[in-house]
């Protein structure tokens, strides 16, 4: 305890706060904060589904059924149905015969990364004998999510990280490992930078040195790709050597994260994997609401066709003022504003006129890169576009 009381005497002398507004309501995206209507632009519930009648109609049905929690691990105490089907489901999404569902999607990440270099060793433990010993290696983006860094930091394995998107730089880095088996790990759309990997390339080079490609797809899974499969279905690109994982508490409205892969893989990572065997799985409320939002997003296309819409509206309106927008790619259009005190001046103006948006700096981007996280919704309105670039455009002059 000695260090966190240290520190927390130190920061109350200290300018380093960091301040967690409390809402009325979750945002699809408006909200209420004190009584009072706000718009947010910085909400993951991209396609507005959180909300939804049937999804809360779906959790109720979970709920009378099941009960709030399932209190015990699927491979230990038992499974359900429900989780079966939404795996099933998800499997098929990213045109996988399987996934293994986790309790987030950060877990996800921990779970599986810590756990591909050591299923090996489990297995001997157990009478296995592999045909060859093999050294595993990651291949990781410098920009990949933190639960990425700290799922390889988990593995013990050792970590060779490449410039970002930069596939030169990657295959010289593979070329340099020799007699290791490579692990290439990239998120499917960068939460950052708002940036999209290069998938086709990574698969190539993944084919080419024998790689797993492992590609986090939570801010693509419901929003790239003509039916949101993310970042295979948005290139047309498929391969046996990715691995496409994905999170539930986005697009999809809920909570959970996967993983999915071919059925044989997938029993293997149930089997060895410490997030999925010796913890709960997300409620199972949950799990009912997440196949009707499945269902929305193959019934109802237009959730996306909205969202892109007003990402381009967006970008439109944005050009003419003067700003640097980082990428314009994927409905994460993130504004440079560089200061990051001048940042935090911007993100309260904009609060100040009903509007939140993420102010993101240090350790999240680097020093003297802070920006505003602007991210489109489907439920964003033209005048709400309209409000907030107007409110831009008056900050504009203050660059």
């Amino acid at each position: 305890m000695h260090d966190l009381a240290d520190i927390a005497d130190w920061l109350q002398t200290h300018a380093i706060h960091h301040e967690t507004p409390v809402h009325d309501t979750l945002p699809d995206p408006v909200f209420r904060v004190n009584g009072e209507a706000a718009v947010s632009f910085s909400t993951n519930n991209y396609l507005a589904l959180a909300n939804h009648p049937r999804l809360v109609d779906a959790a109720k049905a979970g709920l009378e059924r099941y009960g709030v929690g399932n209190c015990e691990s699927r491979l230990l105490g038992g499974d359900l149905p429900v989780y079966r089907e939404l795996e099933r489901r998800l499997g098929e999404l990213k045109h996988k015969t399987d996934a293994v569902l986790f309790v987030t999607g950060y877990m996800t990440n921990i779970g599986v990364l810590s756990t591909l270099v050591k299923v090996g060793l489990l297995a001997r433990i157990h009478g296995y004998r592999p045909k060859k010993r093999r050294k595993y290696a990651y291949f990781t983006d410098e920009y990949n999510h933190v639960s990425i860094r700290e799922g390889i930091l988990m593995s013990g394995a050792d970590k060779h990280t490449y410039r970002h998107a930069d596939m030169d730089h990657l295959e010289s880095l593979l070329k340099a490992a020799d007699g290791v088996s490579p692990i290439i790990v990239s998120d499917g759309v960068f939460s950052m930078e708002g940036t999209i990997a290069p998938l086709p390339e990574l698969t190539q080079l993944a084919e080419k040195y024998g790689a797993i490609l492992y590609v986090d797809d939570a801010h693509a899974t419901g929003i790239l790709g003509a039916n949101g499969g993310g970042t295979s279905e948005h290139y047309g690109c498929y391969s046996p050597a990715i691995m496409q994982m994905g999170t539930l508490s986005k697009a999809l409205g809920a909570i959970g994260g996967f993983v999915a892969l071919e059925r044989e893989m997938a029993d293997v990572l149930r089997l060895t994997s410490s997030a999925y065997g010796f913890t709960c799985p997300p409620p199972p409320d949950q799990a009912n609401a997440l196949l009707a939002a499945l269902d929305l997003l193959r019934e109802e296309p237009q959730r996306r066709v909205r969202l892109w819409d007003n990402q381009r509206y967006f970008v439109e309106r944005m050009r003419p003022l003067g700003y640097t927008l980082t990428s314009t790619q994927t409905p994460i259009v993130p504004v440079l504003i560089k200061d990051a005190e001048r940042c935090q001046m911007f993100q309260r103006a904009l609060r100040a006129e009903g509007i939140h948006v993420d102010a993101i700096q240090f350790p999240a981007v680097p020093v003297g890169q802070a920006r505003l996280r602007f991210m489109l919704n489907a439920g964003h309105t033209r005048d709400q576009i309209d409000h907030v670039v107007a409110v831009m455009a008056r900050l504009a002059a203050m660059l």
